[in-house]
């Protein structure tokens, strides 16, 4: 009976850790695209900062009034690693870590889905 209320509370556990892992997944993948986005953004209007001949001719301040694009951009890519988003980009990984630490004492891990993984018993001899 012991072991049948064992395996309940693990299944209850994953089925839980899979839930919330699976919650996480839309909201990751937007911040994904969001950062892709300002990165390409950002990324294209260096590219063009960088290659404007009048870049090296006027002071910083004024080369970077003269391309609007790049300095937007930049400052929200700035403004968004400010907020978080690099931790909200990997949330489910961390989750997962995080869970495996926990679980290695106990002898288990889990996937990236937030599945158990049972590990064979050590024989002690």
């Amino acid at each position: 009976m012991h072991s049948l209320e064992q395996a309940g509370d693990l299944k209850a556990f994953e089925r839980r850790l899979t839930e919330y892992v699976s919650c996480l997944q839309p909201a990751t993948g937007r911040w994904r695209m969001i950062l892709i986005v300002v990165s390409v953004c950002t990324a294209t209007g260096a590219w063009n900062w960088l290659i404007d001949p009048d870049t090296q001719k006027v002071s910083f301040l004024s080369s970077l009034w003269n391309h609007p694009f790049f300095t937007i951009s930049c400052v929200t890519l700035i403004g968004l690693f400010f907020a978080g988003i690099h931790k909200r980009v990997v949330a489910p990984s961390i989750i997962a870590a995080r869970c495996r630490t926990v679980l290695a004492e106990y002898n288990m891990s889990c996937d990236d889905t937030g599945k158990l993984i049972l590990k064979p018993r050590p024989h002690i001899q």
